[in-house]
Order: structure tokens, then sequence, then C-alpha cells
């Protein structure tokens, strides 16, 4: 019995070649039979910046449901069908890792690195090339989505995972043996963790190496950190709500916009 093609759904925005959906339906199919489940839903989302100054000029990212969990890529490349291809590689790689993670001797590697292919970064090695920002005067810039979720409580060896296959640049989440919200993200030299109250000596057991910073972060309301963002060349800040008491982030979007995550509850 032939099994159904899986769905996908591909949402272009600005101009594109032709065949560019029908491309990125064949190769993210195929990318798909490496998920370790069922594919309950596919999205695929391809741009291009409406400034022909801007470089690179595509964007493309898929996010797909595998059995109720997410698993995300991101590219971005000079042209449609370089950046088809270059998703479509990233998300294989996703999908691998996230059944590596399922595996049913997970327990036994906590911490393990996945196996990398000869040209792939690794986290003590390069931070991954990601698109660069519009160039939004400050002024200009507002929080255009703001999301709102109840973070996980797990140790660094899962939220390491899930940064990785999330392929996010930073992952908010409630270390567990702190109990304290806090941001893991990649640097050129590896992991980094900030916590909003620095207590390395209480963090739960972990076999991935972090580098925990010692400053807590500061307490300001959303707007406070909106005009403190626009003041710095970064592509996120962690804060502690100053409203509401918890650790929040506030990062720039790739259209020279912001957007801001907090915790629910």
């Amino acid at each position: 019995m032939t099994r159904p093609a899986i769905a996908v759904l591909v949402q272009l925005t600005g101009d594109h070649l032709p065949g560019t959906r029908e491309r990125a339906e064949e190769k993210i199919r195929a990318a798909l039979r490496h998920a370790r489940g069922p594919v309950l839903h596919t999205r695929v989302r391809i741009g291009r910046h409406p400034d022909p100054a801007a470089h690179p000029p595509v964007v493309a990212e898929a996010t797909v449901d595998v059995d109720g969990h997410p698993v995300r890529a991101r590219v971005h490349a000079g042209g449609d069908t370089e950046a088809v291809d270059l998703l479509a590689d990233r998300l294989r790689r996703q999908l691998v890792r996230d059944r590596h993670r399922h595996s049913a001797h997970w327990e036994d590697r906590r911490g393990e690195q996945p196996a990398a292919d000869p040209q792939e970064w690794r986290h003590a090695q390069l931070v991954p090339p990601r698109p660069t920002f519009f160039p939004r005067p400050p002024e200009d810039r507002r929080i255009v989505r703001h999301k709102t979720f109840t973070v996980g409580r797990v140790d660094l060896d899962e939220a390491a995972f899930d940064l990785e296959v999330l392929d996010h640049d930073f992952h908010l989440f409630t270390e567990v043996g702190t109990g304290l919200d806090g941001v893991l993200y990649r640097t050129g030299d590896g992991l980094r963790l900030a916590l909003v109250e620095p207590r390395p000596e209480a963090l739960a057991p972990h076999s991935v190496p972090v580098d925990v910073s010692p400053h807590p972060p500061p307490a300001l309301t959303t707007v406070e950190a909106c005009e403190r963002l626009g003041l710095l060349l970064l592509p996120f800040l962690f804060f502690l709500d100053a409203d509401r008491g918890r650790g929040a982030v506030l990062y720039r979007r790739y259209d020279g916009h912001y957007g801001v995550i907090t915790p629910a509850g």
C-alpha cells in the first residue's frame, strides 16, 4: 500500500523564481523521511527582502510538528535555489538530532553531541551564520510580536538540545536546579547561560559544558528594554521584566523590528 504524500505548506513572500514552491515541497518532503515519528504538520516560509541592498536577500525557515514536538530549521542565502537546498539539508540534520534525542537510550546519552558532518559547525567552533538585520533606525522599531508561553523546567542538557533542535539563537527556560528563569545562547566559544540571579553552584547536574554569566540581567520595563537594545549592537536582550518579576527576552527580527518572549504565569 502506497503512503500518501506528506503535506508541506509553502508560503512565499516577495518575488521568487518560478518553480520555487514546487522545489521546496519536493526537497522538504524528502528531508521529512528522517523524522522519528509521524509528521503532523509542516510549514515552510521563504521570504525575499524588499530592499535590493539587503544581503543576503532570501530567508527560509521550516517548522515541522513531529508527533506533537516542534523541529525547526532556518537558513539564509543569495537566491531561491540555494535557500531551498540549504534549508532541506539543515532540516534533515535537525530531524536526525531530534531522533537521537528521543532514542531509547537518551538517558544514557545526556550531553552527547550528535555526530557532525565534516563541514558542520560545532558549539566549540563557529556560530552558524544568520541573516543580517534590516538596518531600521531605532526610533522606527516597534514590537510586532509578543509570545507568552509556559517555559519548561529542565536542566542544561535538555535546554542545550532544545536550543539545537529548535534552531534558535537563544532558549528561554527555567533551570530546574535553581528554579530561576534563564536564557541559554551560543557564543563563539560555546554555550553561555544567563540567570536572573547568578547561582552556578545550585545548577542541576549536567554534562554539556556551559559558561555561566556572573552578572544578573537588568530590571527593565518592556519600553526600557527597547530603548536599551536600540543602543546595543546585539541580536537580543535578556532582562528581568520589572512589571512581572520574570525573565524575558527582547530580540531583533530580520525586518528590523522587535519581538518579545515572556513566560506564562
